[in-house]
């Protein structure tokens, strides 16, 4: 597949963190060029930096060296109000705790971010209906969090994460709190969001049966990109879980 367009460039990333007097190094120079459409699936043992990375994409927090640049804006030079501002308005993040609001109804949830950033309330109403249905789930549009399966609400989750029309979209193991049914639903959701719409991906994952939906998928290792390979697509993970013994161990 061909990407004509960058979207993200990350340049010699790093960040460490002080543990009680201690350094702590999570990412050790990292870096990464994503294009428009790309689906990139990032796998490492815990602790390896994969978190800490999307969240430095994702400008929640800021590197100690080195810049992350998303549609030619270097997040990591802004400040906490202005990276908060463009999270907002350019980037979509997915937990895999879902945080969802709980007094809150499915519809809105979705429509929160655009409400926060000064939309005006009907057309967010519109939009956030439109986004539930694209996920499959217009009819539980008026259901609060607890009325719904773990799979709705990540489902809403990713709707809300498109509410205002992300550059990127981040997953922190979105599958995580998943069975394996509603896990490869969920991927399948990620993939055609990707096909259809082209939007950027980049998802944290464990699992070698979701990396196989990427186009390429990148090893991180004590803070480094050890290997990257192309997974070959669905019914590939055991060569993606033997590469992935090979370059983490």
């Amino acid at each position: 597949m061909t990407f004509m367009c960058l979207t993200l460039e990350v340049a010699n990333l790093g960040k460490t963190y002080d543990a009680g007097g201690e350094p702590v190094r999570a990412l050790a120079g990292v870096s990464l060029r994503i294009q428009q459409g790309e689906f990139v699936a990032i796998m490492g043992a815990s602790g390896s930096g994969k978190s800490t990375l999307l969240h430095l994409v994702a400008g929640l927090d800021k590197p100690t060296t080195g810049s992350v640049v998303v549609e030619d804006q270097d997040i990591s030079r802004m400040s906490d109000r202005q990276r908060t501002l463009f999270r907002r308005r350019r980037l979509g993040v997915v937990f895999q705790a879902y945080n969802l609001l709980p007094t809150l109804t499915a519809l809105e949830n979705v429509t929160l971010p655009a409400l926060i950033d000064g939309t005006d309330g009907s057309l967010a109403d519109k939009k956030g209906r439109q986004l539930l249905r694209l996920v499959n789930l217009e009819h539980r549009a008026g259901h609060r969090p607890d009325a719904l399966s773990g799979g709705e609400q990540q489902r809403v989750a990713i709707a809300r994460a498109l509410m205002n029309d992300p550059a990127v979209v981040l997953a922190d193991e979105p599958t995580g709190n998943l069975d394996t049914q509603h896990a490869e639903s969920l991927w399948e959701l990620l993939i055609r969001l990707r096909r259809d719409e082209s939007r950027t991906i980049i998802a944290v994952t464990h699992e070698p049966t979701g990396a196989t939906y990427a186009d390429r998928v990148v090893m991180l290792k004590d803070g480094l990109i050890v290997g990257e390979i192309e997974p070959g697509g669905e019914g590939h993970a055991s060569f993606v879980a033997a590469r992935y013994t090979e370059l983490v161990g």
